[in-house]
């Protein structure tokens, strides 16, 4: 398996992972709307170990809550790049991956606090709140 990079907007902030992107999903929530300025995130999990900044991990801001998830994203162009969990990458944002990541969005959660404006088409997988573990 090749490595997967993404980066930001401007460029300024580039990242490797050396392995798969897993769990691929949308959330639809309030919170994720408007920390992605969409109306949805795209977010995949990655193995803390095999991620690694490749350039401008110093032009990253965080904003982490109170129960320890956060996003990472470029101070200068504003683009959210990774989640964070207790001080670790826990995964991308799947907007910044470059190429493709080999990895599908296989669920939609949230849902059921979707924006009045949004559609999801018929036949994708999803759950008004968080699925079942």
């Amino acid at each position: 398996m090749s490595d997967i990079t993404g980066e930001c907007f401007c460029g300024s902030i580039r990242y490797q992972v050396k392995g798969g992107l897993h769990d691929a999903r949308s959330c639809h929530c309030s919170r994720c709307r408007k920390a992605f300025s969409a109306q949805a995130s795209a977010y995949a999990v990655v193995r803390a170990h095999e991620f690694s900044w490749v350039t401008g991990e110093q032009l990253l801001t965080s904003y982490v809550g109170e129960h320890g998830f956060g996003l990472q994203f470029c101070s200068k162009c504003g683009s959210t790049l990774t989640g964070v969990f207790k001080d670790q990458v826990h995964g991308v944002t799947l907007g910044c991956v470059n190429g493709d990541p080999k990895v599908s969005i296989s669920r939609h959660i949230f849902v059921g606090s979707k924006a009045a404006w949004e559609l999801i088409p018929e036949g994708v997988v999803q759950f008004d709140e968080m699925p079942p573990v």
